[in-house]
């Protein structure tokens, strides 16, 4: 099912591309280390490339209608995505952590806060100052995340889990060289880089 990791990655980007304003303000918050204003600006970002896709998305400022109950968030998480139309309760197409702690626990936690949903996309996007810490804190998250699975459960483990740091030093190449991103390989409990087709 590498489609929807490729088909929503291929999205954001073009979402990106195609709100300059959007990726001003989320490259100068960024830059200017300005977190609280990255996770606001990433956070619209997120919900139109889902809404783009024809998802409903839920997220602080954008409340989601097509559920009974209706909420910006769901499960605290950040963002999530449900199918459209539909009535009635439906579990999430996709759910999105986006954490701006430099804090490595906070973001295994986030991690392990979309893992703890059925989804058939799971992301974690956090941000580090350095790009070159990039793959070293992703190994790290695998194993204290997904090293402490049941080799079974994790083998079985329905959907795509992306992580994708953002680096403040790659802001000249936003944002294509500024967001990185890393695929979950449930058989070896591995990250692997992705690639956007």
């Amino acid at each position: 099912m590498s489609a929807l990791a490729t088909k929503w990655t291929s999205q954001f980007f073009e979402t990106l591309g195609d709100d300059r304003l959007a990726a001003d303000e989320l490259r100068e918050a960024s830059v200017r280390s300005d977190l609280a204003r990255w996770t606001s600006a990433l956070t619209s970002v997120v919900v139109r490339s889902f809404e783009t896709l024809g998802w409903a998305a839920a997220g602080k400022g954008h409340r989601c209608t097509v559920l009974p109950v209706k909420r910006n968030e769901y499960l605290s998480q950040d963002v999530m995505a449900f199918s459209t139309p539909g009535e009635g309760w439906r579990f999430p197409l996709a759910v999105c952590e986006l954490e701006n702690s430099a804090d490595a626990d906070l973001v295994a936690y986030s991690l392990w806060k979309v893992l703890c949903v059925r989804c058939g996309l799971r992301v974690v996007v956090c941000y580090r100052p350095d790009a070159a810490d990039g793959p070293a804190f992703v190994a790290s998250l695998a194993g204290e995340v997904i090293e402490a699975m049941p080799i079974a459960e994790r083998a079985s483990l329905a959907g795509e889990t992306l992580v994708i740091v953002g680096s403040r030093n790659d802001a000249g190449t936003f944002p294509y060289g500024f967001f990185q991103a890393w695929k979950l390989n449930s058989n070896t409990g591995r990250f692997e880089r992705f690639a956007r087709q």
